[in-house]
């Protein structure tokens, strides 16, 4: 359809890519694009001819995290799937999209390149495997006004590099996500794309009854140590930040525009919107 806010194509035998096409704003993640990506997968994983799906963005970066210009239900059109009603509806939402991509049968992989920032981690994260261009930024800036959606950092991270992104929203660059355990992998930016469905070919070789019991192994680990339980427990946290002083005087900001709201959150930083692009 010609207003949809993904591509979809098959670019090897078995392999499905999702590309985020909304390079005008910087693939901002709003309803329709979360709906749509959330869509797409459970269609793959419906497909016989799909073993596995790689996700990318189209333009200048991978996703600049949630469209901040509007809610999570900013259309006429159905949610991806319901959440109930009421303080921490909108972190409870997202996260359990992003995470329902664990439950997949098929393995998903992120294609990081340039910007991956706040909601945008939160994708790549439910993703299965995360590869990134080496001189990708990769952070959570919200941190500077409120409390993360989804609190992966110090699953991903360790304790320590959570902390410091968690109390800067510095971000870091592919080969330093890759250090400290959110990325899998990193790559020179021009050899991106062509190692990623090299490494997806390699995944589609194990058929998909075998690889989907390989992937819940890990997943299981994770969920028996707390992962699932403990994000789900931290939209409770991120809720209890809507209420700070903070979080109102954003809210203020933003009313004069989100731009000037942003650009104001980074400047003590000198980075995002206020440092070299």
């Amino acid at each position: 359809m010609s207003d949809s806010t993904i591509l979809v194509d098959d670019p090897a035998p078995h392999i499905r890519r999702i590309t985020l096409n909304r390079p005008e704003k910087r693939n901002a993640l709003n309803a329709p694009l979360r709906r749509e990506i959330l869509a797409a997968l459970r269609v793959n994983d419906d497909d016989p001819g799909v073993r596995v799906t790689i996700i990318r963005g189209a333009g200048p970066c991978f996703s600049a995290g949630y469209d901040l210009s509007a809610n999570a239900m900013d259309d006429d059109q159905p949610p991806a799937h319901h959440t109930a009603a009421g303080l921490g509806s909108y972190p409870r939402h997202v996260t359990e999209g992003w995470m329902s991509i664990w439950d997949l049968a098929k393995p998903v992989i992120a294609q990081v390149h340039s910007y991956c920032l706040a909601g945008a981690t939160e994708l790549a994260t439910g993703c299965d495997l995360v590869y990134v261009a080496d001189d990708a930024k990769i952070g959570y800036p919200a941190v500077r006004f409120g409390t993360p959606d989804m609190q992966y950092h110090a699953w991903l991270m360790g304790m320590r590099a959570a902390m410091e992104s968690m109390l800067t929203g510095d971000s870091l660059s592919g080969l330093e996500a890759v250090r400290v355990g959110f990325a899998t992998r990193a790559f020179p930016a021009g050899e991106l794309e062509k190692r990623v469905l090299e490494i997806a070919g390699r995944v589609a070789n194990i058929p998909t009854d075998i690889v989907q019991i390989n992937k819940r192994t890990v997943h299981r680990a994770m969920e028996e140590m707390g992962m699932r339980s403990a994000i789900r427990k931290g939209t409770e946290l991120c809720a209890l930040a809507l209420h700070t002083d903070t979080f109102a005087a954003f809210m203020s900001d933003r009313e004069a525009g989100l731009t000037k709201a942003l650009s104001k959150r980074d400047a003590p930083f000198g980075d995002y919107r206020t440092g070299d692009r």
